[in-house]
């Protein structure tokens, strides 16, 4: 496994993925993106009204993707791409260790699995085990 700095079609898939979340926005798109409630707000919204259905892969990742924001801006992590034998991916890491959290798929593969998601939660439980993580001294 390989991390390296997002290339610049690796910020543009990102950023068509963050352009599809900020279209549920009925107002003020960029203003509201910016804030850590008002991430969470949108992908609550759109999994608790079921606006999308598990079938519906890339819509869902693309919430992954606002989910991923949400954690880099709670956490100040940084987006890279990890490549390894399956291919390459964007997640988020801890700078300056080996930690990585895969939020692309964090949403997407529990709606596919048929579980509710409770994004407040899922949102905190990340956060507190990505702080375990990285102060346990267990990583570079």
């Amino acid at each position: 496994m390989e991390l390296k700095a997002l290339t610049a079609d690796d910020e543009d898939r990102l950023e068509r993925a963050r352009t599809w979340v900020k279209g549920h926005f009925t107002e003020l798109t960029e203003e509201k993106y910016d804030t850590l409630d008002d991430k969470l707000r949108v992908i609550d919204a759109i999994l608790s009204q079921h606006w999308l259905s598990a079938d519906q892969t890339a819509e869902l990742q693309c919430l992954g993707v606002t989910f991923g924001d949400a954690i880099a801006q709670k956490l100040m992590l940084e987006w890279v791409i990890v490549e390894d034998e399956y291919g390459r991916d964007p997640a988020v890491n801890w700078p300056g260790t080996t930690i990585l959290c895969h939020t692309l798929t964090m949403i997407s593969k529990r709606v596919e699995d048929g579980e509710e998601v409770d994004v407040y939660d899922l949102f905190e439980s990340t956060v507190e085990r990505l702080k375990e993580l990285a102060f346990s001294g267990r990583y570079e």
